[in-house]
């Protein structure tokens, strides 16, 4: 009888054993990689948490189908929208975490973090940075009724009529509303918020006259600006923007003051790192592309690249920055 068959330990010698572990420990490394060389196996669901035709949806239509041509897998755009793009991030924070599902990532989502107190996920944690997209600028307009040319006739104005002021947004916590509240924290001005439901409506207002001013995103606002039925105050970047050369900025009189959209995309905390790596060279690459740098230009928008992790330190210093208006405005969601 052998000393197997009477229940004694079998003795590997132990460079035989130290392979096999090794072999072993690299197993899950080989599988990860296996898994994002095949990925995607099935239609992407790219999920965007507002109505489609916006800019948001645009930009996130014009990334799925750059990634549905290079990676052979549909990019399905599905819109969510409600609670400025809670609904769509909550889908994509409980979706398996396997790149199937991403979530198109706005500044929404840096307010939404502060703006709303009993959400049912933390974004920073929760929602895996993959690669930025686009930038579009922002730009301060007034009604022509309005007699200020410049942000300091406009500080001016609004100061000569406190309360009297009214200042539109396309919702509580978008991008043209917290912009429009930190202006006033910056100027000590008493202007009064009225949210629509959409940029659309808050555009027709203000060209009515109902309100007097608003912070719009440079595709909905040029065609108007360049007739004369509304007037360009000053953009909300750091420099001027080449579109419109003769427009100053609203930091050159209020030095730190920046807002601008931005859109990416993110997945699942949980998602394997090689297929963010993946997603991310391609979306890169998109945008490096010459035919995609029209299509972006044509939105008022500027590409976005980077790596995952610089994507995420944006979104994490912009989560912390409008969290500071949020709470200096007290501002509370719709």
């Amino acid at each position: 009888m052998t000393n197997a068959s009477k229940g004694s330990t079998v003795k590997f010698p132990r460079r035989k054993f130290l392979h096999l572990a090794a072999g072993a420990a690299a197993l899950p490394a080989v599988s990860r990689i296996a898994s994002a060389q095949t990925y995607p196996t099935k239609p992407v669901r790219l999920i965007v948490g507002f109505a489609p035709g916006g800019p948001t949806d645009i930009v996130a239509r014009l990334i799925g189908q750059w990634l549905s041509q290079r990676l052979g897998q549909p990019f399905i755009v599905e819109n969510r929208p409600g609670a400025i793009g809670n609904i769509a991030t909550e889908a994509v924070v409980r979706a398996p975490a396997d790149g199937h599902t991403l979530l198109l990532v706005n500044p929404a989502n840096a307010v939404s973090a502060t703006l709303y107190e009993n959400l049912k996920f933390n974004f920073i944690r929760n929602i895996a940075p993959v690669a930025g997209v686009a930038r579009v600028p922002y730009v301060m307009v007034v009604h022509p009724s309005v007699p200020a040319k410049t942000v300091s006739e406009f500080i001016a104005f609004a100061k000569g009529y406190p309360g009297k002021i009214n200042f539109a947004s396309a919702g509580t916590g978008t991008v043209p509303h917290v912009a429009a509240e930190l202006f006033k924290i910056m100027t000590s001005i008493d202007m009064v918020h009225v949210p629509y439901r959409g940029n659309a409506l808050a555009l027709a207002d203000l060209l009515g006259g109902q309100v007097q001013m608003m912070f719009v995103d440079i595709p909905s606002s040029l065609q108007y600006i360049r007739g004369g039925t509304l007037r360009a105050v000053a953009m909300t970047i750091a420099t001027r923007w080449e579109a419109l050369p003769d427009l100053p900025t609203v930091a050159d009189v209020l030095p730190g003051f920046e807002a601008s959209s931005w859109y990416g995309i993110g997945a699942p905390s949980s998602t394997p790192t090689e297929i963010i790596d993946k997603l991310n060279g391609e979306i890169n690459g998109a945008l490096a592309d010459n035919k995609m740098k029209a299509r972006l230009d044509d939105l008022g928008a500027t590409s976005f690249a980077g790596s995952p992790s610089d994507f995420g330190r944006h979104v994490a210093e912009e989560t912390e920055s409008w969290g500071k208006v949020v709470k200096l405005a007290g501002l509370k969601p719709e």
